[in-house]
């Protein structure tokens, strides 16, 4: 019998492409297993940025509700298994294995890539624990993104920005018409916001889904400041498209976008039309114990520490705003830990950071898609003594601390691939 590890290592020599968009071979195992109409009821979660956080508010509302949900997120930090959960809960390597096992028994001459074995694991394991609410992160665009071989009772859309242009277009219109792929006719399209291109309202509107965009069909308020703490508001309120919650807690995830993420997640959960309760104290039970690594993450201490993934211009901008929102002591300083791979573009995530920062210590990151420290300088064409070149993340993070002084700030982004790493490194993941 296999490990894990054979497993994964299996399923990254089976196909000849890591990434090949089209649901055509995916589907088709997905049939055989009979996992292609899945009993439970399914929400998707696509966009640029903001679905981690958005699948995150989901699981937590459902739950605190009674709902037994599965939520599929990727890429991982530390361990595979935490790409598919049950109840919050890693599954063990066992039930993943017996998922592949299934999985290559059904596929026959069909090649699949990685992650659509990891997309078919997840429905499988779903499917076994019955449970009554899937929640599917897309991994990459959204019409040929293997999650989308299911139909989702209610879909969201969380942002529209430039990233993966290779794949989804060179501009907001392709991208965005890619990523409405996800919506289905008839059923719930929820947009976390409306400033989104032409092309996801009219793509809603050809295939007739039922719109439900933020700020006109559901909104939040920030009702107190009472107990602000650096930049984080106290009390909010949602009104949504039944529902009106008052006096609720700020969500344990930090950063004002959570606002935006936790009522497009409430406001998905009402469209799903289940008969899921949502009242003031399931919510804010489930906004105070929300929990979802490398998403704005602050470690406190002498010197604060703040990881975020931001791999994107988009997402740099709005880790930009939320550092911004926890100012810092009179004379202290900033300093970044960053890597960025190869196939990102670097300088512009860089640039939307880098008022903020007094010294960048740049990272070497591994692997096919990852770069040496001297050329991610060159990418980012920085002042020579502003930066500091770091053959790892961990001698990176060791770099920063010994440079920072109480009262000073590290700022850790780039890449899941730069923040996982140091998560382990400060050993707090």
């Amino acid at each position: 019998m296999r490990t894990l590890a054979e497993w994964l290592a299996l399923q990254e020599s089976v196909h000849p492409k890591t990434i090949d968009m089209g649901l055509a071979r995916v589907a088709s195992v997905a049939r055989t297993l009979g996992v292609d109409k899945p009993a439970s009821r399914v929400i998707t979660v696509g966009g640029t940025n903001g679905k981690g956080s958005t699948v995150a508010h989901l699981d937590a509302f459902l739950r605190a509700t009674g709902a037994s949900t599965g939520m599929f997120t990727s890429p991982h930090f530390i361990r595979y298994n935490e790409r598919i959960r049950v109840g919050g809960v890693e599954v063990e390597d066992a039930e993943l294995i017996s998922a592949f096992e299934r999985i290559e028994a059904a596929r026959g001459q069909t090649t699949l890539t990685f992650f659509e074995y990891n997309a078919l694991a997840a429905l499988l394991i779903f499917a076994d624990r019955r449970v009554d609410v899937a929640i599917l992160e897309v991994g990459l665009g959204g019409r040929l993104d293997a999650v989308n071989l299911v139909d989702a009772d209610v879909s969201i859309v969380c942002s529209i920005g430039f990233d993966h242009r290779d794949y989804l277009g060179d501009s907001l219109e392709q991208i965005g018409a890619e990523k409405a792929g996800i919506f289905r006719p008839g059923r719930p399209a929820v947009l976390s916001t409306p400033s989104m291109p032409g092309s996801v309202y009219s793509t809603i509107q050809r295939l007739g889904a039922r719109a439900v965009v933020a700020e006109r069909d559901f909104s939040w308020q920030v009702e107190s400041t009472e107990g602000q703490t650096k930049g984080e508001c106290a009390r909010w309120r949602y009104r949504g498209l039944r529902t009106t919650l008052s006096n609720l807690p700020a969500s344990a995830l930090r950063g004002s976008i959570q606002y935006r993420n936790a009522s497009a997640s409430l406001a998905a959960i009402e469209s799903l039309d289940a008969g899921y309760v949502l009242n003031e104290q399931a919510v804010g039970d489930a906004l105070r114990n929300v929990r979802l690594a490398g998403r704005f993450q602050v470690v406190a201490g002498p010197v604060e520490w703040i990881l975020d993934i931001a791999h994107n211009e988009p997402a740099a901008r709005v880790f930009a705003e939320h550092v911004r929102e926890r100012p810092l002591p009179e004379g202290a300083h900033t300093f970044a830990v960053v890597g960025i791979l190869a196939d990102k573009d670097a300088r512009e995530i860089a640039a939307a950071l880098e008022p903020l920062v007094d010294h960048w210590i740049l990272c070497s990151l591994p692997g096919a898609r990852g770069g040496s420290a001297s050329d991610l300088a060159q990418r980012l064409r920085l002042p020579a003594d502003e930066t500091t070149l770091a053959t790892s993340v961990q001698e990176g993070c060791e770099v920063a601390r010994a440079a920072a002084a109480p009262g000073d700030r590290v700022i850790v982004f780039g890449s899941v691939y730069t923040v996982g790493p140091a998560l382990q490194w400060l050993r707090v993941y």
